[in-house]
């Protein structure tokens, strides 16, 4: 993309309107473009056919839609899960995954390329740190991946649980999340988002402030300090407690509910004890908890569980009267489940 065009996806209808009436078009031109970009995700100005040819010439001049590239495509031979590798207008790579639940999807995105978190069980962040995506380049991840979505068929839900760690980038995610959920551009129902996160505490607190009624995962996976910082270096800065209380502190809608997600590694965090104590933990939260067995990886040292195993951990849970669902993640196959985001091609060359 050349320096000197500007983006599009990524702009709020405010910021088309500046952009349309400098080029000395009427301000209605902008709604006619917000819907083009976000209803209709178009990429060629040359298809938006009831904006003055004056007008589409001037944007061919000055603008590019901004939408990322897919690069290559990868659908699961066992629960037609779809992992897609986009090209970002300066040649970096993310991935997204894009994941059947019966005559709905849900779509997995990344807010950054790479991560600079380190948790030890993830190859994403193995593979260290990028750059921030901009705002346009996580909702073109959602465009995307809508087109792909059969006739008949919707795309419902939008997780933010790929590369990167959303509340590093909070301004650009915070701008998507708005573009999302404008009723009048993708109109997506906040609740029907999730953004997780590894406990970024000022961060958290600065979004429940913001009100945006979306649903907050935490990626907790350890029950004390000493073992949590192992596996995740992020935890020296923002021990557990310190998470705790801004999640109970966090302006929840009603009926709504914070998850905690776990990740089950076999001999490392999955004992009775671990149980036990996880249930203490979260006494009196209004939550409820995802248990992941580990998704192997050939790179990490880490191994998945017994079933045996997993289903002790959850009845322990299940006996404090916890809502505890063992997530099996999808796209395992193709390198598409939770952890296994690396942003590369199918030959594995790195990115």
């Amino acid at each position: 993309m050349s320096e000197n065009l500007t983006p599009l996806v990524g702009m709020d209808l405010p910021e088309l309107t500046a952009l349309v009436t400098a080029a000395g078009q009427p301000p209605f031109r902008a709604k006619q473009l917000h819907h083009w970009l976000y209803r209709l995700g178009t990429r060629e100005f040359s298809e938006m056919t009831n904006l003055a040819k004056v007008f589409r010439e001037w944007l061919e001049g000055h603008c590019v839609t901004g939408l990322p590239r897919v690069v290559d495509r990868r659908e699961s031979a066992e629960d037609e899960t779809v992992k897609l590798l986009l090209e970002l207008s300066d040649g970096e790579l993310v991935e997204s995954v894009l994941m059947r639940e019966r005559d709905w999807w849900t779509v997995c995105v990344s807010s950054q390329v790479g991560c600079a978190l380190g948790c030890t069980f993830c190859t994403t962040g193995a593979g260290g740190f990028r750059r921030d995506l901009t705002c346009g380049e996580i909702v073109g991840q959602v465009i995307e991946a809508r087109r792909l979505v059969p006739d008949g068929e919707f795309l419902r839900n939008i997780v933010f649980m790929g590369m990167g760690e959303p509340l590093l980038n909070p301004t650009a995610v915070t701008g998507a999340l708005r573009i999302l959920t404008d009723p009048d551009g993708m109109a997506v129902a906040s609740r029907r988002i999730t953004l997780s996160t590894a406990g970024i505490v000022p961060e958290l607190r600065r979004l429940s402030e913001k009100d945006l009624g979306i649903n907050i995962a935490i990626s907790l996976h350890g029950v004390c300090d000493e073992e949590r910082n192992k596996i995740m270096p992020i935890g020296r800065r923002w021990p557990i407690a310190e998470i705790l209380a801004a999640c109970r502190e966090f302006g929840l809608r009603p009926r709504r509910r914070i998850t905690f997600e776990y990740v089950l590694l076999g001999g490392v965090n999955d004992s009775d004890a671990h149980a036990r104590a996880l249930g203490k933990l979260l006494r009196g939260m209004p939550c409820k908890i995802n248990l992941i067995p580990y998704n192997p990886s050939k790179v990490l040292p880490y191994r998945r569980p017994s079933m045996d195993r997993v289903n002790r951990f959850q009845d322990i849970l299940l006996h404090q009267n916890y809502t505890v669902c063992v997530r099996f993640s999808k796209g395992l196959d193709v390198d598409g489940a939770c952890g296994q985001l690396a942003g590369r091609h199918r030959n594995g060359a790195d990115s």
